[in-house]
């Protein structure tokens, strides 16, 4: 695979209740382009994934949140899973670290119930997200144009 990334840093911001593929694929793939990732999330050590209908594997947390700086990276990645944003998105300093990324125009992806941060942080108005079906209602409620694709 071509070296896509050039050496980027990704976050990806996680907790206990991460939809397991939707963290690891995308930070298998993100690495095999050539960017560095480090899982960003509240909890110490480690975090343990969903896999589909029961409790995954975990991951090792390469940064503690409260000491993440946004400034350090170069995108962000959402992981969904129903728990994990849902938690997330109750950690006041999960949502300042997911809006600085906003506010410093640098990019995020968010997959599946992630897209709960970005209505969190406000930034959803005006923009045209996607996300699982669910999430419809809430980010029309929070002025963005919800799309299945």
């Amino acid at each position: 695979m071509p070296d896509t990334f050039g050496g980027k840093t990704i976050a990806i911001l996680a907790t206990v209740g991460f939809e397991q593929s939707e963290l690891e694929k995308p930070k298998k793939a993100l690495e095999e382009a050539g960017a560095r990732t480090q899982v960003v999330s509240p909890t110490d050590n480690k975090i343990k994934g969903w896999n589909h209908k029961d409790w995954g594997e975990e991951v090792t947390v390469d940064a503690p949140l409260k000491s993440a700086k946004p400034e350090q990276y170069d995108a962000l990645l959402l992981p969904g899973g129903v728990m994990n944003p849902d938690q997330l998105r109750m950690n006041p300093d999960a949502v300042r670290f997911v809006k600085a990324f906003f506010d410093q125009g640098k990019p995020i992806a968010a997959i599946c119930h992630g897209p709960w941060m970005l209505v969190e942080t406000g930034a959803v108005k005006g923009r045209t997200v996607t996300s699982w079906p669910s999430l419809k209602t809430d980010v029309q409620n929070a002025g963005g144009t919800w799309v299945d694709e």
